[in-house]
């Protein structure tokens, strides 16, 4: 599989190795402005880029047919926007939060759990994600999978971005708090908290190395097919 690369961060250096490992050829890498004949060679885009370049980049990629995968956080108000073209043009597009096995089975969890805990509205629930200092957006785009989750199976109806556990928040809405702190994967735990006990349900990612299986993996599903997807519908067979 030839793989143009669309952003060459530690995310894309760490997909450059695993997908070499793999077998497939690294044919185009950007870090900036896409040159359109040379992205032409590839079969598949993984863009790991930043907010403000990647629908630029999904587009480039609907535009000229090569079905792309995006796991760029941080760019999802112009998320409808990419369905809309990749439905004009016939594409493939599939945008997911987290690449990584165990964050999706982590996403599993948390709907079975939040929907037993819509009977005990005596617990509070909060959100707490921990990644390193460069990440560049707050709070990460799989806390917020995790919020929607709870909000789609409870009563909750939004999220809020708090700077602290101290700080009020809207009884509606449930609190996240995100952490920066040097050399850390990443780390999301998502709290129900009472009186009397608490229940955590906590995911930690030692090294980027999941990701970027779970990206590759989405890649090789995602060749030769036509719409929009998620990573449920290339786990699937084996979340069942």
């Amino acid at each position: 599989m030839k793989i143009a690369l669309l952003g060459y961060g530690k995310m894309g250096k760490a997909i450059e190795r695993i997908a070499l490992q793999k077998g497939h050829e690294i044919v185009f890498i950007s870090s900036g402005n896409l040159e359109e004949t040379k992205l032409s060679f590839a079969d598949v885009a993984i863009d790991f880029s930043v907010p403000e370049a990647a629908f630029q980049n999904i587009s480039t990629c609907l535009k000229i047919g090569i079905p792309v995968v995006s796991g760029t956080t941080g760019w999802l108000e112009d998320y409808e926007k990419a369905v809309e073209l990749c439905h004009e043009k016939s594409g493939a597009f599939l945008y997911a939060s987290n690449f990584s096995l165990g964050v999706n089975l982590f996403f599993r969890m948390n709907q079975q759990l939040a929907e037993i805990m819509r009977n005990f509205p005596q617990f509070r629930i909060e959100i707490e994600e921990t990644h390193h200092t460069e990440k560049k957006d707050a709070p990460s785009g799989t806390a917020i999978s995790l919020a929607n989750q709870i909000i789609q199976k409870t009563e909750k109806t939004g999220w809020e971005l708090m700077e602290n556990k101290e700080k009020n928040c809207n009884h509606h809405s449930i609190p996240i708090i995100a952490k920066r702190v040097p050399n850390v994967a990443g780390t999301h735990v998502v709290k129900y908290a009472s009186e009397m006990d608490d229940i955590e349900l906590k995911h930690t990612a030692h090294s980027r190395e999941g990701f970027a299986t779970g990206a590759i993996l989405a890649a090789e599903w995602l060749v030769d097919k036509t719409g929009v997807f998620g990573m449920n519908d290339v786990l699937k067979n084996i979340l069942l």
